[in-house]
């Protein structure tokens, strides 16, 4: 069932995914709880839609079959420094989360994330710390978030990630070459 939420005068919210189904399926749930939907599938549409109005809350997926949904957010950050963003996606790093938040993002989930969740990331107030999670990561996600981390902020160079890494540049690339763990 769904929580009651307060959201304010202006209910606008724009919802960037390249899944069709995913996007259809989070317009109704959110249409539902009260916001005025608009549905994009791609950064240019996206863009298309801010230039006509701006809206007071966004989910924009991360990739998108045409861009990176952070161009999304900073163009929305520019067009309106009010709003709530909350960028969603299915590849969860710690590297493009604190990239996300630097670029406006005022929160950062992984898919598979419902309503609910979406929800309370977009009309959370305030300072204070969210609750904790109910599954936290597990020490190999933990250490595998850190590796991506350093090579993202080593321009994906596997070579200098492995030197600051103190690892063999073999094991790193074994590493990066397997999905996350759970």
């Amino acid at each position: 069932m769904a929580e009651e939420y307060e959201i304010g005068p202006d209910p606008s919210l724009l919802l960037v995914d390249d899944d069709e189904v995913f996007l259809n399926r989070l317009a109704r749930a959110m249409e539902k709880r009260g916001f005025d939907v608009i549905r994009a599938a791609s950064v240019a549409e996206a863009r298309a839609l801010l230039a006509e109005k701006a809206p007071a809350y966004a989910v924009v997926d991360l990739r998108l079959e045409d861009g990176n949904g952070l161009d999304v957010v900073d163009a929305l950050r520019e067009a309106r420094t009010d709003a709530r963003i909350v960028v969603l996606t299915g590849y969860g790093a710690i590297a493009t989360a604190v990239a996300a938040v630097k670029m406006g993002a005022t929160d950062y989930l992984s898919k598979p994330a419902d309503a609910d969740d979406v929800t309370r990331a977009l009309l959370a107030r305030g300072d204070t710390l969210p609750p904790p999670p109910e599954t936290p990561m597990s020490a190999d996600r933990v250490r595998w978030e850190h590796i991506q981390r350093v090579y993202e902020q080593c321009d994906r160079n596997v070579s200098e990630t492995a030197r600051r890494l103190h690892m063999h540049r073999r094991t790193l690339q074994r590493i990066l070459a397997k999905r996350s763990p759970r």
